[in-house]
């Protein structure tokens, strides 16, 4: 475990012994305006070497976007979490450049907004692929070197609405879950081999998701929820209230947590974290009751005229 106690002091250590190898820190969905992207920047401040990660169309503008030394702090590598071949490509190159990844932040996720007996088939298979079986991918990637080294440590993110879904959102909740499920399997499974496995479970925190969600809608029309359109298209911003924590914030207190010499099973900060774990422990007719109010299902709607009759 002595690695591991190394990688827990490097906010301490980082300025008495330069010598000191940093921490290689693995980040998935790195694109500017996103929690990756103010990730690379929490982790690199704590002394960490820093390798964002995104689809490779974007890589050569997140190169340009990152606010950081990439021959120093870090670099840029392509990773798309829906392909092995990919994921296997981009943690091979950094083994081979570094000899190990020190953490890995499994951040990469994608909105789907929308009433469940209209979305897309192809819309729902790609929320799950990317938001819980992209994580699965690259732990399977990284673990054998970790679980070699008997030190490292893994971030899930999941969200809020994993323990309480709500309307309009179905596949991204049912997504993140599967990560809260997974992640806490994945935690005792990996403890005998000294790696940490680390939930971390965001409220509403302000980044570009928001945006990428109300963007899915434009022009889209719903055969049967159409008298809903309005609180389909609010529940798809409603991560981004005014209130809504500032993603560098967020980033750079669970990039503090995740480096602390003893890190937590589970991170749970951002807004509405509060309320959401209070609706979670409700019994389901309080849940169901504040969620039928909040988005707009307490109407009574008339069945559309193409729809079959009893």
């Amino acid at each position: 475990m002595a690695n591991d106690v190394a990688l827990s002091n490097v906010a301490e250590e980082e300025d008495s012994d330069s010598s000191k190898p940093k921490p290689v820190v693995l980040i998935t969905g790195c694109a500017k305006g996103g929690i990756g992207y103010e990730y690379c920047q929490a982790f690199a401040a704590l002394g960490c070497h820093v390798v964002a990660t995104d689809i490779p169309d974007r890589v050569p503008e997140l190169a340009a976007d990152l606010d950081l030394d990439l021959d120093d702090d870090g670099e840029v590598v392509p990773l798309d979490v829906t392909s092995d071949s990919s994921v296997e490509a981009a943690v091979s190159r950094v083994v081979a450049s570094h000899g190990r990844i020190d953490v890995l932040v499994n951040n990469a996720g994608i909105g789907c907004t929308g009433p469940l007996a209209e979305l897309r088939a192809e819309s729902v298979r790609r929320a799950m692929d990317v938001n819980f079986l992209g994580q699965l991918r690259t732990v399977r990637a990284v673990a054998p070197h970790m679980l070699a080294r008997r030190s490292g440590r893994v971030v899930n993110v999941g969200s809020v609405v994993g323990t309480a879904a709500t309307p309009w959102a179905g596949p991204y909740c049912a997504s993140k879950a599967a990560v809260h499920a997974a992640t806490d399997a994945l935690r005792l499974e990996l403890r005998p081999f000294g790696v940490h496995v680390i939930k971390v479970v965001p409220g509403a925190v302000r980044s570009g998701l928001g945006r990428a969600n109300a963007a899915q809608l434009v022009e889209r029309e719903w055969r049967m929820y159409g008298a809903f359109a309005a609180a389909i298209e609010e529940r798809a911003r409603a991560s981004q209230s005014g209130r809504a924590t500032d993603a560098g914030v967020f980033a750079r207190h669970v990039a503090r947590r995740v480096m602390s010499p003893r890190p937590p099973r589970e991170i749970v900060y951002g807004h509405m974290t509060l309320l959401f774990a209070a609706l979670a422990s409700s019994p389901v007719w309080v849940r169901d009751a504040f969620f039928t109010r909040r988005f707009g299902l307490d109407k009574q709607i008339p069945p559309p005229a193409a729809a079959p009759r009893p």
